[in-house]
């Protein structure tokens, strides 16, 4: 699992960061495509990140940071048309960010080996 974990966090850095560096220049044209495009593959790439912890139920404790955060997703996505399309819009981009440092608190902070904690 601590690979999939690393592979999920730098996969998750280089679609943000790819992303986020296209749609910089082209906020004067505004290129709607580049930016729904950006949405759908980083979503869709945590979406899966998601679904694997949620099934191999690593840090999916009972109210811990991921549960909460999982339960947040999924509302957000099952009420995408009643209208909570429009506030994904401005807040997904946070929300992808917010996950990958979550995953990156996971591999670098809580899933040290106990004599690395001792140094």
């Amino acid at each position: 699992m601590k690979r999939f974990k690393i592979a999920d966090f730098c996969i998750s850095v280089a679609l943000i960061l790819y992303y986020g560096l296209i749609a910089l220049p082209l906020q004067i044209g505004f290129s709607d495509f580049i930016l729904i495009e950006g949405y759908i593959v980083v979503g869709a790439w945590q979406s899966i990140s998601m679904i694997v912890h949620a099934v191999t139920k690593h840090f999916i404790q009972k109210w811990s940071e991921r549960f909460i955060y999982h339960w947040i997703s999924f509302i957000a996505v099952i009420t995408m048309p009643a209208g909570s399309v429009w506030i994904l819009i401005f807040i997904a981009p946070l929300m992808a960010i917010y996950y990958t440092r979550l995953c990156y608190v996971e591999i670098f902070i809580k899933m040290k080996r106990p004599m690395e904690l001792l140094k």
